[in-house]
């Protein structure tokens, strides 16, 4: 893997590897400050791929506490999910920089370091959570999803959906060797149909490596914020697995008797049967006063089944950014709801090669060709600059949205609609974990 790309002046990039674990950590405790000890947190598995873990050190300056002034890594996905399909994609994360080197270009260079790293590998596409909103736009990254955050009064009435009552639930201890198998099974499927649509769902990340599976099952009592032991449970009709929920409780006590949230952490089901199940147990648990659940993609059934959404506090957070590293692969590598023949106009400031005017087509939810076009950036039929173009590459971000923003330039009239609607997708983007 290449680390020539050029670092600020006194520093360098240096691939890093498991032994480098306690500086990694370190750092990451510096850039992101956390309650949690250091070597608290060595004790357990670590998420990252170590042959895709760069740091940065100072060249003659004494790093701080000995260690890393900066570090990025990026996580494998080999089937991002895109509108109708799937890409290799690099969950950009971990990146960090310690407070004394902030302001000397350490950043810029790891994202260019990055960038040139997922061309190397055959990734098109780099995705991410963002820490702070404003970051990632000048790196030409587009958020690409938000989900919607709720509190929901315990008790809370659901509309009634035929078949719920169907389901047998089990409530338990969340054990690696007892449920990893029925959460992977049962979060892919509905990623790949959507209520059993047929429909698969943009940005919705498996946990893919070994790393992030032990990671994610790791129960430390560091990470549980004074909350009890991981729980899940799960709803099955005859006997077949049809949704989960991983939540964790907490219960103050009040002059008035008991307090209590319920905190999930991620609710997944096949159909809208099972989704009623499974919320009718998450909304009336004992000794609880409302339930919270972490990510919600916009269009989830509990925001439908809700009989007065209104008192849940519905609000937004942007989810998952995109940035295209390889433009025609990503264009050409995704469906299209409607039928597309036009000309963009694309301006890239990080990667010359993505700039020019391509000419994108696709039939609806056909295969999709994407190929430089012998037409000058004055006559395409739109003009845009590839941060927007990430944003609407998951079809959660209207293109005419953007346009009204003046963030998108229509030169042929009624281009824009038209591309607008192939850009949109039935079935609203997400991710339902932070990486």
């Amino acid at each position: 893997m290449i680390l020539d790309a050029p670092a600020p002046a006194g520093y360098r990039f240096r691939q890093l590897t498991a032994d480098d674990r306690r500086a990694v950590t370190h750092l990451d405790s510096w850039a992101f400050p956390s309650p949690a000890d250091p070597d608290e947190i060595e004790k357990g598995p670590s998420p990252l791929t170590w042959d895709r873990v760069v740091g940065v050190e100072p060249d003659g300056e004494a790093a701080p506490d000995g260690g890393l002034a900066a570090l990025h890594a990026s996580y494998p996905f080999s089937r991002f999910p895109v509108p109708g399909g799937t890409l290799p994609t690099a969950g950009l994360t971990w990146v960090g920089v310690h407070p004394q080197h902030r302001r000397r270009g350490i950043a810029t260079a790891m994202i260019d370091l990055h960038l040139a790293r997922c061309r190397e590998r055959g990734e098109p596409l780099s995705a991410l959570f963002a820490a702070e909103y404003p970051i990632y736009g000048r790196f030409g990254y587009g958020k690409a999803a938000d989900d919607v955050r709720l509190t929901v009064p315990r008790g809370a009435a659901l509309r009634d959906v035929p078949g719920a009552a169907e389901h047998t639930v089990r409530i338990e201890h969340a054990d690696r060797g007892r449920h990893a198998a029925l959460v992977d099974t049962v979060h892919r499927v509905a990623g790949e149909s959507v209520g059993g649509t047929g429909i698969n769902r943009p940005g919705w990340a498996t946990r893919e490596s070994a790393e992030l599976q032990a990671s994610w099952w790791r129960d430390s009592t560091t990470f549980r914020g004074g909350q009890e032991s991981r729980r899940i449970v799960v709803v099955e009709r005859d006997g077949e697995p049809r949704g989960y929920a991983l939540l964790r409780r907490k219960l103050d006590w009040v002059p008035t008797g008991t307090d209590g949230t319920v905190n999930v952490l991620e609710a997944v089901a096949l159909d809208a049967a099972a989704s009623r199940a499974l919320w009718g147990v998450l909304l009336d648990l004992d000794l609880m006063t409302e339930t919270k659940p972490f990510i919600l993609a916009p269009d989830d059934p509990l925001l439908a089944l809700l009989r007065n959404p209104r008192a849940a506090g519905q609000r937004r957070v942007d989810n998952v950014w995109i940035r295209l590293v390889d433009l025609p692969t990503a264009l050409a590598g995704r469906r299209y709801a409607a039928g597309i023949d036009a000309t963009l106009a694309v301006t890239d400031a990080r990667l010359p090669d993505n700039a020019g005017v391509w000419h994108l087509r696709a039939a609806p939810f056909g295969a999709a060709t994407c190929e430089r076009a012998d037409t000058a950036p004055s006559e395409a039929d739109l003009a845009l600059d590839v941060r927007e173009l990430g944003a609407a590459y998951l079809g959660g971000t209207s293109l005419a949205g953007l346009a009204a923003a003046g963030l998108v330039d229509e030169r042929v009239p009624g281009a824009l609609a038209a591309a607008s609607t192939a850009f949109g997708w039935p079935v609203a983007p997400v991710c339902s974990w932070v990486f």
